[in-house]
């Protein structure tokens, strides 16, 4: 299981991945296509055509951690977005890898106050 903490950043490339890419590969287009930096400690996530797999990479202390999840049966809900990398919450991920949308139309949007009075 993947363990995800509410502070993470979490981002989506959209469109489809080459799933025979591994570390060095998916790190790369994190730096060129993304413009991101694989050493942050943020997530990045990758699904293939099929939209069956999908690869998570961070980078953790001292190395790259590489988690994949392969379903045999069913299909990622994966974001159809104009834009190339859609940023996330920890918990929209979840959503994502138990097979709902991203976005959930009916769910209660997060508030934020800055006081309460």
């Amino acid at each position: 299981m993947l363990i995800l903490e509410a502070n993470l950043k979490v981002y989506i490339a959209t469109g489809s991945t080459d799933m025979r890419k591994a570390i060095n590969g998916l790190s790369i287009l994190v730096e060129s296509r993304m413009e991101l930096d694989p050493f942050s400690g943020h997530i990045f996530v990758f699904s293939n055509k099929r939209r069956n797999m999908i690869k998570v990479l961070y980078w953790e202390h001292n190395g790259f951690c590489l988690w994949q999840k392969r379903l045999e049966r069913e299909r990622f809900r994966w974001p159809q977005r104009g834009e190339e990398v859609m940023r996330i919450s920890p918990r929209e991920l979840r959503w994502l890898l138990d097979g709902l949308e991203v976005v959930q139309g009916s769910a209660h949007r997060p508030l934020q106050y800055s006081s309460v009075m």
